[in-house]
Formats: structure tokens, C-alpha cells, sequence
């Protein structure tokens, strides 16, 4: 999901272009592991903390009405907060859209919580379940048991949502909650650290501070449960370190989400959702499309570079006093993204600035376009994590779908068209961790969708339901009455022979 991490098996610098080794160096001084330490919380008190956290939840585990206090307590304190809250992304970021971090980091994490509290009751109750006639008395029943404590590692592109929705899901399921946000935004965790403080006792949520050496101690802990958001690579780091304690995870990874927009479809309407899509937050969003595939020849193809400059002119004019576009999270970011560009335009490829506005000390990176580039390309290689869209042509459908087949499975996949069949047929023969039909990101939003990739764009899910469940215990229970047919199963057989051939009839 987050590209500033490096990436494992990274091709030497004497087999690149010189492009290419920029873009390399680059990542590597941007990554989460390559940053030096910062202040933060020192590594070798992690562990006090864990105990500290587990001790509490041992001693009086939440039930349902501290569950739904905490929720509301901290809905409503980070409603009322809301103003700070995108002050300090904006601040972290150089300039971030306010609109974009109240919808993005506000609307999302209340409505999750909103749909938490509205079926915590529901989800709570023990669910009865048939035994067969071969078990009968007896009867069974699933229980929801909370796991202890959850560690959250959450990243910088989306810091408060993606450190809080785990977080509400967790203390929704009953547990207590250590969080680790990225140290790429370290006005955003101050602010979560007061808001965490100001709802939750110490013992209850703990927040973890510091760069790589805290984020490799905090993985490496023995936590009942640990949610993991960032890049594969980094992914791969994770679970490496959770392995040794058998610690369950759930990984929100990322890759290159495919856009497919069918012959039929209008592009007036797909270069607008596309837009949306893939410039919100700067294209610093791990579900944004990260390139389209284009039914049609170079003449659609051209139609659409038109309405998607259009789109560009209509949201943000000529960039010179863009308040609604966020910027670059920093300077190995915009430098990683100018290397995608400069490895373009050596590979001869046409790159279309759709503003003229492009600006490194504020790190403004203009909207681009990369037309037919090929799979050597470096936007072709790796999740761009930025606002650059590749746009390819191809001859039909099932080229497009052999397309996306031929890479890792993807965290998102938008599929553009009215033609129901075809559209079915996106579906069936590709997978993707979720899709929404003619727009992009939405299906985040949805508090009753699960949220998860598959493979190398991640493991397991959460919002909803389905993070419910993953962070807790469905505990399966067989209540045996005073009289049952299992006292007959013991030697000598022959006595029980009969019942045992009618057992298995």
C-alpha cells in the first residue's frame, strides 16, 4: 500500500538506467526501514507495555457496555476534533485538501464507528448452530471471544482512518489496543496520541512513537492480534517478525489496481470517476487506479487523455493556487515520482503534464499521464502511489483481462461499463481484494463490505463484520446433556456394534 518502503529483490543499479537508479535511491531514502531513528518511544519498553495492556484486559475484560461507551466517547471526540484533526494532516503533508481529510479521515472513521456500535449487540450474541441427528441431545453454539490485545501499524497516507478504524474494530471485539502510527506524520500522531488520551485509560490503548527500530520491536511482539497497513515489502518484513510468536495478522498491502474501461462505456463519465479516483489525496491512496487499460484504438485512446485534461482544468485550474490538491508527503516521495517520469521519457514514451504546475519545494506534483508504456517501464513495474496515470489501448476485452491475470492480484479493481455481461465476465475471470463497477475507491466506504487483498496485496479483512470476527475468537462450544449415545462408544465394541453400523449408514 505504501510505496516508501523498499522493495524486496530490488534490481542492482548497474542493470538500470540511470532513471531507474533514481527512482531506487530514492525509495530508499524515503523507506519506513532505511529512516533513521527518531525520538520516539524507546524500543525496550514495548514489551512492559504489551504486559501492561494484557494484565488490564486479563483483569476485567470489556464487555458489551464499555464496548459501545468507548465507541461513542470516541466518535464524539473526534467529531468535536475534527478542525484539529485536519489541521495536522495538512501541516504533516505541506498542504493536504481539507475537504479531502474530513471526508477521507473523518466521514470514513465515524461511519465505521456508527456501523460498530449499530450491530455490536447482534454480533455479540452467541449464535446456536445444529448438531445432526448423529449428536443429538446435544447442542452447540459459536461464541465471539475477544484475543487480548491488538497491535496496529498504520501508515502515513491516510493517518488517522487507517489508525482508527482498526482500532474502533478491535475495541469493538473486545480487546485492548497497542497502535504504532508511521513517524512520516508526526503532527498526526501527536494528535491521535491527545485523542487516545482523552477517551481511553492508559491501559486500555497505548500509542508507540519512533521510526524503523520501533516499528521492527513493536512487530516482532507477541500480540494475540496484529493489522498491518503498507507496502508489500514492508508486508513481507512483518510477518517475517510475527512468525517466531505465531502472531495472527491481517495485512492491507497494496499493487498496481487496474482500471478497465470497456468499448461502451463513455468516457466523459469514466475520466471523471477516474479523475477522482486517482487524484484524491494526490494519488497517495493504496486502492487508487494505478493504471487503465482502454478498450479502443489511439483515437478513443486520445478522446479520453481529452476529458481526462478537462477533468483536470474543471478541479483544479492551472494548479497556481491549487487549495483542493494535496501535496506530496515529502521530499523522497516527489523525487521517487519524478524518477517514474524520468525513466518515460529515456524509454521515448509521451508524458502529459495535465497542469502546468509543478513545483518541488512545495512538493506540487502536477497530474500526469504516461501513454502505451510497456512493462519494462518503471510505472509499469511497481504501485506508483502517486498522481501519474499509465494509460494503455488494448484490441479487446479479453486482452484487458489477460492483462491484469498476467500480475499479482490486486488490492482494487474498477471495471468501467454498462453492458452487464461484460462486467460479469470482468468479474469472473479475475480477482482482486474488491471492485467497484463504473467509479473507484467507494467500495472502502462501505462499513458491511469486507476490506482485504489477496496474495501479495494482502491477507485477511477488516470493516465491519468481517474485522470483528478476525479480531476475536469464534469459539465453537457442544453443550452434552446428563444422558448421551457417546456413553455407549467405549470398548468392548461388540456390544455397540449394531449402534455403530447405524451411526454410519
Amino acid at each position: 500500500m505504501n510505496p516508501s518502503a523498499p522493495a524486496a529483490g530490488i534490481a542492482t543499479t548497474a542493470t538500470l538506467t540511470a532513471a531507474q537508479a533514481a527512482i531506487a535511491a530514492s525509495r530508499q531514502a524515503g523507506s519506513d526501514p532505511a529512516a533513521p531513528p527518531g525520538a520516539g518511544t524507546p524500543p525496550a519498553t514495548l514489551a512492559d507495555t504489551l504486559a501492561r495492556l494484557r494484565a488490564a484486559w486479563q483483569a476485567g475484560k470489556p464487555g458489551f457496555a464499555q464496548r459501545r461507551d468507548d465507541l461513542l466517547r470516541l466518535r464524539e471526540a473526534l467529531k468535536r476534533r475534527l478542525p484539529e484533526m485536519a489541521d495536522a494532516v495538512s501541516a504533516d503533508f505541506g498542504h493536504r485538501s481539507r475537504h479531502e481529510s474530513l471526508v477521507a479521515d473523518g466521514m470514513t472513521v465515524l461511519n465505521e464507528i456508527d456501523h460498530l456500535r449499530r450491530h455490536l449487540r447482534r454480533w455479540m450474541k452467541p449464535r446456536r448452530v445444529g448438531v445432526g441427528w448423529r449428536f443429538w441431545p446435544a447442542r452447540a453454539e459459536v461464541r465471539h471471544a475477544p484475543l487480548g490485545v491488538v497491535g496496529v501499524i498504520s501508515p502515513w497516507n491516510y493517518p488517522v482512518n487507517l489508525a482508527l478504524i482498526p482500532l474502533a474494530t478491535a475495541i469493538a471485539a473486545g480487546n485492548h489496543v497497542f497502535l504504532k502510527p508511521s513517524e512520516h506524520t508526526p503532527r498526526t500522531t501527536a494528535f491521535l496520541q491527545s485523542l487516545l488520551a482523552e477517551v481511553f485509560p492508559a491501559d486500555r490503548v497505548a500509542v508507540a512513537t519512533g521510526g524503523a527500530d520501533v516499528a521492527a520491536a513493536f512487530a516482532a511482539l507477541p500480540f494475540d492480534h496484529l493489522v498491518f497497513t503498507g507496502s508489500t515489502a514492508v508486508g513481507r518484513k512483518v510477518m517475517a517478525a510475527a512468525a517466531p510468536n505465531l502472531t495472527p495478522l491481517t495485512l492491507e498491502l497494496g499493487g498496481k489496481s487496474p482500471a478497465i474501461v470497456c468499448a461502451d462505456m463513455p468516457l466523459e463519465r469514466a475520466a471523471a470517476r477516474l479523475a477522482t479516483g486517482k487524484w484524491f489525496n494526490g494519488g497517495q491512496t493504496c486502492i487508487a487506479p494505478d493504471y487503465v487499460l482502454l478498450v479502443g484504438d489511439a483515437a478513443r485512446r486520445d478522446a479520453l487523455v481529452e476529458a481526462l485534461r478537462a477533468e483536470v482544468a474543471a478541479r483544479y485550474g492551472e494548479l497556481r493556487d491549487p487549495a483542493d490538491y494535496t501535496r506530496i508527503i515529502n521530499d523522497a516521495q516527489f523525487a521517487r515520482l519524478d524518477g517514474y517520469l524520468d525513466d518515460a521519457r529515456a524509454r521515448g514514451l509521451q508524458v502529459l503534464a495535465l497542469a502546468p504546475a509543478h513545483d518541488r519545494a512545495q512538493r506540487l506534483f502536477a497530474p500526469t499521464l504516461v501513454l502505451e508504456p510497456g512493462d519494462d517501464a518503471a510505472v509499469m513495474q511497481e504501485e506508483i502511489f502517486g498522481p501519474i496515470l499509465p494509460v494503455r489501448s488494448v484490441a479487446s476485452l479479453e486482452a484487458a483481462i489477460a492483462e491484469v491475470n498476467a500480475r499479482d492480484r490486486p488490492l482494487a479493481l474498477y471495471p468501467f461499463s454498462h453492458d452487464r455481461a461484460s462486467v460479469e465476465r470482468i468479474l469472473r475471470e479475475t480477482l482482486a481484494g474488491g471492485v467497484t463497477v463504473n467509479d473507484s475507491l467507494l467500495h472502502f466506504g462501505i462499513s458491511a463490505l469486507p476490506f482485504g487483498g489477496v496474495g501479495p496485496s494482502g491477507m485477511g479483512a477488516y470493516h465491519g463484520r468481517a474485522g470483528f470476527d478476525a479480531m476475536g475468537k469464534p469459539l465453537p462450544i457442544l453443550w452434552q446433556p446428563r444422558r448421551a449415545g457417546s456413553d455407549l462408544l467405549k470398548p468392548p465394541y461388540a456390544k455397540v456394534a449394531r449402534f455403530i453400523d447405524f451411526l454410519v449408514r
